[in-house]
């Protein structure tokens, strides 16, 4: 990883889109509506995006020719003629997702509706990049073999999540210096393009997860949020005016370095509400620790080591949480985790229970839900970047 992979998102400008290329705003403004609203008539289109209704009679035409739209059953019971609401086509556009985690791995592949098609995963104890290439060699044939040459056109990208100086924090993750050290100078875009032939985008892994959120979940219902995403370590991103704020240096919301107070001492929230401090809980009980890499694992069975983590978590979450408010006066707060989702709950319940025994005077009390992603956040995450990337507007602020 080049150490200016700080930047946000890279991408070859002289590949070529799939159907007819890279879309104007215009097209982008419709695809973008019916994208949020679900099937939109021709006249609401018009009405939500202030075109003309010819301007967009003829965009839909230009966009159900290439493969992108799709007409639903006729809207009867109207004065006039029936309505006929348009669709995205889940086939009509593609993507792949790669998210690069400390513990594992995972490729998807995803349609514009977010409906994960296919997906792959796999753990290790510590990333290299030689093993990163080589599970994107094996995942990508896996993927993609089966689509027929009309699917493959349909690919806008690819895109990574993965978390900034993954040669950092060394201590907590038991990685050899010398080999995650290799990740100072691996160029990640360049290495996945190579592997893939398609346009790479690169993102911090937690404003992946949000991004997944804010096109495909729950964060779609606002226009103002933080975001946390519980991994092996926290982060976050930031919503503001229906826009998933990157920052400066593309690592806004780092939520993880929020200092919070603990008999410990101040240290920062990555090393209280992070799975990595389950996996210490679960091998001191003498528990399989890698057993939570485990997509479809039951975790009732860890008892009171996941129980203890929760309320650890929990109450240091909460902490952050009023920080973040007092800063920005959020509608809602999202928590996402890789883990279950009987576990994602009992942590929410928990932090909202926290939040009331913390002094909030001055700032209204956060309100605290679930996001809807779920654990492959980051990975859907990175899909959506390559669609946003050529088909939607990245600031979509419209009726």
């Amino acid at each position: 990883m080049a150490e200016n992979m700080d930047a946000v998102s890279i991408r070859d400008p002289m590949q070529g889109a799939n159907q007819s290329g890279i879309r104007d705003h215009n097209e982008r403004l419709v695809l973008s509506l019916i994208q949020r609203h679900g099937g939109l008539p021709s006249a609401d289109i018009a009405r939500r995006s202030n075109l003309s209704a010819q301007t967009v009679s003829i965009i839909i035409r230009a966009l159900e020719k290439d493969g992108l739209l799709v007409r639903g059953e006729p809207i009867r019971g109207r004065v006039g003629k029936p309505s006929i609401p348009m669709a995205l086509s889940p086939d009509g556009i593609l993507s792949l997702g790669l998210n690069i985690g400390r513990k594992s791995a995972d490729l998807v592949l995803i349609d514009v509706t977010g409906t994960t098609r296919a997906y792959v995963k796999r753990t290790y104890a510590y990333p290299t990049p030689a093993a990163i290439r080589a599970f994107l060699r094996d995942g990508f044939a896996s993927l993609t073999g089966g689509l027929t040459a009309r699917q493959k056109s349909s690919l806008a990208g690819i895109g990574v999540a993965a978390p900034f100086e993954l040669w950092n924090w060394l201590d907590v993750v038991n990685a050899p210096k010398d080999e995650m050290s290799q990740w100072r100078d691996f160029d990640i875009a360049a290495a996945v393009g190579d592997e893939t032939g398609l346009p790479v985008n690169v993102q911090n892994d937690a404003i992946a997860a949000c991004t997944a959120e804010h096109v495909f979940g729950r964060g779609r219902e606002f226009a103002d949020y933080a975001y946390f995403f519980i991994g092996s370590f926290i982060g976050g991103g930031v919503v503001l005016n229906d826009t998933v704020y990157t920052g400066r240096t593309g690592n806004a919301g780092a939520f993880g370095s929020i200092p919070v107070a603990s008999a410990q001492g101040t240290r920062q929230l990555i090393r209280h509400a992070s799975l990595y401090l389950l996996e210490h809980r679960l091998a001191a009980a003498g528990l399989d620790p890698a057993a939570i890499w485990k997509p479809d694992l039951d975790w009732s069975e860890f008892g009171a080591p996941l129980a203890d983590w929760i309320d650890h978590t929990a109450r240091h979450l909460a902490i952050g949480i009023v920080a973040v408010a007092s800063v920005i006066d959020f509608e809602r707060i999202l928590v996402d985790a890789n883990c279950p989702p009987d576990v994602r709950n009992a942590i929410v319940e928990r932090t909202r229970l926290a939040i009331r025994d913390i002094d909030t005077q001055g700032i209204e009390e956060p309100v605290v839900i679930e996001a809807s992603v779920g654990r492959n956040a980051r990975a859907i995450g990175a899909a959506a970047l390559p669609i946003i990337d050529r088909y939607l507007l990245s600031q979509p602020r419209f009726g």
